[in-house]
């Protein structure tokens, strides 16, 4: 398998290191900023078309909104693609990047790391066990500083789709993941103005179509470097929870049995073994070269965006907004 990187930003580079940690042929990159870093196991070219003539798979590490082009153009030369969140700038370009890579015939797979954090994945997989019951409310929190410098794509809300689009899709997609379809978001925002930056805050509601509700809570507004994040899933019989600062991975807490026995149970877990990152390019491997099963399909990111969308259109207009709406 030849794999291709194209855009060698932060992510750019993380994905290459991850991909020299699998069984692959050979690796890639296009870039408009050349990496005299690279070594020489490294092929940089000087073109697109050059990359697309020489690799299996192409993965799209460039900023939001050149991944419409990027994708349909890899899929029109029948590569199989990785593409990082969020999928396309906005639903119809997501819409338009799936079908083209279903007429190509090619795989697209979504790179929506949270599903690869270990405390998410145990959350996840807790709450599929039936420990806690059936899902009612999830909690996630995503706050950070405003990346990137004053002029970056990252502030140009038409390149990037602003921090809801940029950050809380993350967790947007994981409540998704573990709560199921989402009928309807309601999202309040605030944009204040401190000391040298624009802070921008969000919570949003889910209505999941089981009824269950996800608080999802994200932010730009922290100063350099603090960068936080919990989640907590209810359920009807049980709670699980992974505070900021918390010294294990995860918390479960199960309701009191009829005995009368010690409610809360705690379980420590091993530290982090491996970069959640590299976990994620390791299962992208096994999906290409031997079939297993994505953890993140096309789809998954295209409902990720419809959400994202849609909590952006209900903090613009203060009212709700269904998922069937937005296109």
């Amino acid at each position: 398998m030849k794999i291709g990187i194209v855009g060698m930003g932060f992510m750019g580079v993380t994905h290459l290191t991850g991909w020299k940690q699998t069984p692959i042929e050979s690796i890639a990159v296009y870039s408009k900023r050349y990496r005299e870093a690279l070594d020489e196991t490294v092929i940089q070219y000087n073109s697109l078309d050059d990359l697309l003539a020489n690799v299996d798979v192409v993965d799209i590490c460039t900023p939001t909104h050149t991944h419409h082009e990027l994708v349909v153009k890899a899929a029109k030369a029948g590569k199989n693609i990785i593409c990082e969140k969020p999928l396309g700038r906005t639903v119809q370009q997501a819409q338009e990047m799936v079908e083209a890579c279903e007429k190509a015939g090619v795989t697209l797979l979504v790179a929506h790391v949270v599903r690869f954090f270990p405390e998410y994945v145990l959350a996840k997989q807790t709450l599929d066990s039936g420990e806690i019951g059936d899902v009612a409310v999830v909690r996630l929190t995503r706050a950070s500083f405003k990346p990137g410098a004053p002029d970056s794509w990252f502030h140009d809300y038409d390149k990037s789709g602003g921090m809801m689009m940029d950050l809380m899709i993350h967790d947007f997609d994981y409540a998704r993941w573990v709560a199921g379809d989402v009928e309807r978001v309601f999202s309040k925002r605030v944009v204040n103005n401190f000391a040298d930056a624009d802070g921008d805050y969000s919570v949003t509601i889910l209505r999941h179509k089981n009824g269950a509700l996800s608080h999802v809570e994200g932010g730009w507004a922290y100063p350099k470097p603090m960068f936080r994040t919990s989640l907590e899933i209810a359920g009807s019989e049980g709670l699980i929870e992974h505070p900021y600062g918390s010294s294990i991975p995860l918390g479960i807490h199960l309701k009191a049995p009829d005995s009368g026995d010690e409610p809360d149970i705690a379980t420590p877990l091993s530290p982090l073994a491996e970069d959640p990152y590299l976990t994620e390019i390791k299962h992208f491997y096994e999906v290409l070269a031997n079939g297993a099963k994505p953890r993140v399909s096309a789809q998954d990111g295209l409902e990720a965006v419809k959400i994202a969308e849609a909590a952006i259109q209900s903090a613009a207009t203060s009212k709700p907004v269904r998922l069937e709406e937005v296109s």
